[in-house]
């Protein structure tokens, strides 16, 4: 597959069987081929996307002495700012900060540190997250379908997720980067799946096909880019796959107008949760490759790779 594909949730949600299976279909065969997925016909409201976008915009305008004002909680919580992060170490490799910012939201509204402006960021980001939520149960039920389980084969491994909302800034590139550093440095994602809403801005995300070509994403209208995280791809025995993407740097003739933001939705089961192959993945010429693990060990290990000591 040399595309994203774009697929209609809608007749999931409310058509016939026979819709229902159709969709199944084509999503498993994305998630086969490449791991990701445009989504349309998802029924969230444009309006409650857009207040979080400008929200976030106001946020990241801010004076970067007042943004650091929110430091990362241990659980993983509050700001990270420029070159915080290294993406690519998630995966062991060596490679400069990435040049991005990010302001974390986790599902224990109470315990997140939430700035004083703007004022409208707090409740955009609640409803967001919620909504993002519900998305994610509705696809993980599409997903079971997909793979010949019970519609709700999911449910009690997710009714107690510890997911991420991530308001992602990449802003404009003053200055040249350095050897091999990149938005957001090559990697995979950690849980199940992210649901990212992106600006179509030079300098975007890419990612890798089967045969190891990148290709570029562009977000359509109104649409949701979903990709496939690790445990996803533990569970299905590499059936489906976690694929390599990254955010590269715009061009050198477009660095200044080239400003971009995300919001990326990082669908985690709940923590207890074991990862283990599923029946239906694996058999006598097909053994499971990865050993049982939980969830929140996973995520642990990942995100301590990802964020170098001293760099927030």
């Amino acid at each position: 597959m040399r595309h994203v594909p774009i697929i209609d949730l809608a007749p999931f949600l409310a058509g016939s069987a026979a819709d229902r299976i159709r969709v199944a279909a084509s999503v498993g065969e994305a998630c086969e081929q490449i791991g990701f997925l445009t989504l349309v016909g998802h029924g969230l409201s444009n309006e409650l996307t857009q207040t979080m976008v400008h929200t976030a915009h106001q946020f990241f305008d801010l004076p970067d002495v007042e943004k650091r004002k929110l430091p990362m909680t241990a659980a993983g919580a509050g700001y990270s700012p420029l070159k915080g992060e290294t993406l690519s170490a998630s995966l062991g490799q060596t490679a400069p900060a990435d040049l991005k910012e990010s302001l974390n939201i986790g599902p224990d509204f109470a315990q997140n540190p939430w700035p004083d402006i703007p004022m409208g960021l707090k409740p955009a980001a609640i409803a967001y997250f919620e909504a993002m939520a519900t998305l994610a149960a509705s696809l993980m039920r599409l997903f079971a379908c997909a793979l010949d389980l019970p519609e709700h084969f999911f449910d009690d491994k997710i009714d107690r997720h510890r997911s991420f909302l991530r308001l992602i800034n990449y802003p404009n590139q003053d200055s040249d980067p350095l050897p091999g550093q990149l938005r957001a440095g090559e990697h995979t994602d950690y849980g199940t799946l992210t649901i990212l809403r992106s600006e179509n801005a030079p300098g975007g995300l890419e990612v890798r096909s089967r045969d190891g070509e990148w290709l570029a994403v562009e977000s359509a209208p109104d649409s949701f880019v979903v990709n496939l995280g690790d445990l996803m791809m533990y569970w299905t025995n590499e059936r489906w796959i976690s694929t390599l993407h990254r955010v590269v740097n715009p061009p050198r003739d477009q660095r200044l107008g080239s400003r971009r933001q995300s919001l990326a939705f990082f669908h985690n089961p709940n923590p207890e949760a074991l990862i283990t192959c599923l029946d239906s993945c694996q058999g006598p010429g097909n053994p499971a490759k990865y050993p049982p693990i939980t969830a929140g060990e996973h995520l642990a290990l990942k995100v301590n790779k990802a964020y170098r000591k001293g760099a927030l």
